[in-house]
């Protein structure tokens, strides 16, 4: 049983997901050296950490994808994962990629109802080709919903778009969250994303979970909130990103 203050409210219940322990070496690089974590429901967690930290790693890991990794996975309900590439079938139209694999009846149904949510629903006989990357990155999220996960696991959903498309994804993701209560898993370069989509900060770093910090900001979340400058600088310093090096929040 954990306990988590989440969104300002205090749960006790049982986790999402829970890793205990979680080790993987590629040959004699040990990327995950003893990785423990857990996630309630409803909470959203952004993971940071350097590029080849094992963000990507620890998130295939907990989505059941790498066989190879040691320790202890423990799931509570369904999950949905969401990569930075859309990953649709080209040869599928967007319902179609939609539907893929889901079970259950009402599909047809379902999936009409996911399409509209993400703002598509007149898009649903259109090939992957004829979309925008926005709006490909839009069928995915589409995909996850329709499955009605207890988590969702992104890896870096919004890194292969453009500025403007990413904000506009990012207050998709939270108006989703919102209403659906879905728990989230977010892997991200980008800090300032991170403070503002998510309750829970993770730093990996040399394999291992260096820093949980919960995000004291209220909702919604602006970057010009009194409060949001030092928890930036903050991770920044924890990241060894330096004021001048820090670009787009990125690391």
């Amino acid at each position: 049983m954990a306990t988590r203050t989440t969104g300002g409210l205090s749960t006790a219940t049982r986790p999402v997901v829970t890793a205990r322990n979680v080790r993987r070496s590629f040959g004699a690089a040990v990327v995950l050296d003893g990785v423990d974590l857990a996630i309630v429901p409803g909470e959203v967690v952004a993971l940071l950490g350097g590029s080849g930290s094992g963000k990507s790693t620890l998130l295939r890991i907990l989505a059941g994808l790498d066989p190879e990794a040691t320790g202890e996975i423990t799931r509570a309900g369904s999950q949905a994962v969401v990569f930075q590439e859309h990953r649709l079938l080209p040869w599928k139209r967007v319902a179609g990629n939609v539907s893929l694999g889901v079970p259950g009846p009402g599909v047809r149904q379902r999936v009409a109802a996911a399409l509209a949510e993400v703002g598509l629903a007149e898009r649903d006989r259109a090939w992957p080709a004829e979309l925008s990357g926005g709006q490909a990155q839009r069928v995915a999220f589409a995909r996850a919903l329709v499955r009605e996960p207890a988590l969702m696991l992104l890896d870096e959903p919004f890194g292969a778009l453009d500025a403007l498309t990413r904000l506009k994804m990012q207050t998709l993701f939270g108006r989703l969250h919102a209403e659906h209560g879905f728990a989230a898993l977010l892997v991200t370069h980008d800090v300032d994303e991170a403070l503002l989509l998510a309750d829970r900060t993770l730093v990996l770093d040399s394999g291992r979970i260096v820093e949980d910090a919960e995000v004291p900001l209220p909702r919604p979340r602006a970057v010009d909130h009194p409060g949001f400058g030092p928890l930036r600088r903050h991770l920044l310093d924890r990241l060894g990103v330096r004021p001048d090096q820090d670009g787009a929040a990125g690391t």
